[in-house]
């Protein structure tokens, strides 16, 4: 879990790609993500790209120029991996040498002054005339409760003598989810129905979700996997991770309060999920890494989840900031508007503690695998992740500017979330956004 920082993170370096170089881009020369493309109004197949400013660096387009050239056998396999196929699944079953060093190159051939500018000029292709898909197939989806903030919020709802369950400060909390709902930043998915048990009656009814909401967390990517049987310790867990995107794991309150005891959550949760088309390699985030603590006064973990390096950086600090558009905002031209900003650094958990716990029982972890990180909440109230939190349970109404009131989420809304990094003398980079539109629920 060593961090090591290169000259791909030097805060002066410049692209000839001018729109990197703006100032509040999520997209300078020093993040360099990750992501699976196409051309609007086409019917050409989708492929691997780098987002560099407002555009997008086709890597295949790339790759056949020539300009890969000379960088060596490393590179050359880790380029061929990445345009392949229709998904980032093959650059994600290589290692951490392959992934830094088609990084450095990728560096390389945009800075300014690059060589080999004018081979890669019509490799560009803008973003706004692009449309994207999953960056991976995503095998399969687990789900954390990494935010000791929204755990505590929420227990006290329903358990306000002892919001915290005895095992939560010991051991990474965490459900397996469906993958086939999970869709890419500009999902629209119909309100879901299922069971509710309204306060006032003995048996449920059969109807549209009352209680929608929306959760703000980090999706964890994962790189080359384990054998079956075999455990991935957490010195080495973040090698085995290729990125983080932003995921927003929608969610059936009322669903979810009557269905899930005793084994969790089920239709609440299988509905719809939604991440951001852009993965941030871990190499990227190397500037922006934060210590870990625990409280003195709490369990420290257990063996297999405690590392030295993660107490030094195990943690990153990342914002993250919620934002609803509703359908009368939309048709005004009025701007989103925020709803809350944490940061993942505040997590209870991270990341390394999520693979390695994941593993220990011998669970064999594949690329393209995703975890989540639950709902990411911090210490103040501005700061909650979801709307549960924000309304109190559904008791305090949010005023919006516009004179609109939400308590949960109602058809036409359009929920948005971004992400970034940045700090003192380093360039800020991002995330993109992801956004989710809800539609009204299907006849019954």
């Amino acid at each position: 879990m060593s961090i090591t920082l290169n000259e791909t993170h030097d805060a002066g370096l410049r692209s000839w790609v001018t729109s990197a170089n703006a100032a509040g881009t999520d997209f300078p020369i020093q993040n360099l993500p990750y992501g699976v493309f196409r051309r609007k109004d086409g019917d050409e197949t989708f492929r691997a790209g780098v987002a560099i400013g407002d555009s997008i660096l086709d890597l295949r387009a790339a790759f056949e120029s020539g300009a890969f050239a000379g960088f060596g056998e490393t590179v050359h396999k880790a380029i061929v991996a990445a345009t392949t196929g229709v998904n980032l699944n093959p650059l994600m079953e290589l290692d951490v040498a392959a992934w830094s060093a088609l990084r450095l190159a990728l560096s390389t051939l945009l800075r300014e002054g690059a060589v080999h500018q004018s081979q890669l000029q019509s490799a560009l292709v803008p973003q706004a005339e692009a449309e994207q898909a999953l960056p991976a197939q995503i095998g399969d989806y687990t789900d954390f409760y990494t935010s000791i903030h929204h755990a505590t919020a929420i227990g006290k709802l329903f358990r306000p003598d002892n919001p915290l369950l005895p095992n939560y400060k010991w051991v990474p909390i965490g459900y397996h989810g469906r993958s086939s709902s999970i869709a890419v930043s500009g999902q629209q998915f119909r309100r879901p129905l299922g069971q509710l048990k309204p306060p006032t009656s003995d048996v449920p009814v059969f109807d549209a979700c009352k209680r929608l909401d929306y959760e703000m967390e980090v999706g964890v990517f994962m790189g080359q996997g384990n054998a079956i049987g075999d455990a991935i310790a957490i010195g080495a867990a973040e090698s085995h991770v290729f990125g983080l995107c932003l995921l927003n794991d929608w969610s059936a309150r009322d669903v979810q309060a009557w269905e899930y005891q005793p084994l969790g959550p089920f239709l609440a949760k299988n509905f719809a999920s939604t991440i951001s088309p852009w993965i941030v390699t871990l190499e990227a985030l190397a500037p922006y890494r934060a210590a870990w603590t625990r409280d003195a006064a709490d369990p420290q973990p257990l063996a297999y989840l405690d590392a030295p390096d993660l107490r030094e950086h195990g943690a990153f600090d990342v914002q993250l900031e919620v934002l609803l558009q509703t359908k009368a905002m939309r048709e005004a031209g009025t701007a989103p508007q925020r709803l809350s900003l944490g940061n993942f650094r505040d997590a209870y958990w991270t990341v390394s503690q999520l693979v390695a716990h994941h593993t220990v029982g011998g669970c064999n972890l594949r690329a393209g695998d995703l975890l989540g990180s639950g709902t990411l909440s911090g210490p103040t109230p501005e700061s909650a992740g979801s709307l549960l939190e924000l309304t109190a349970g559904g008791k305090q109404s949010i005023n919006l500017d516009n004179g609109e009131t939400r308590i949960f989420i109602e058809d036409g809304d359009t929920v948005i979330m971004r992400g970034w990094a940045g700090g003192e003398g380093l360039p800020r980079i991002g995330f993109g956004e992801v956004a989710g539109t809800v539609l009204p629920a299907r006849q019954v």
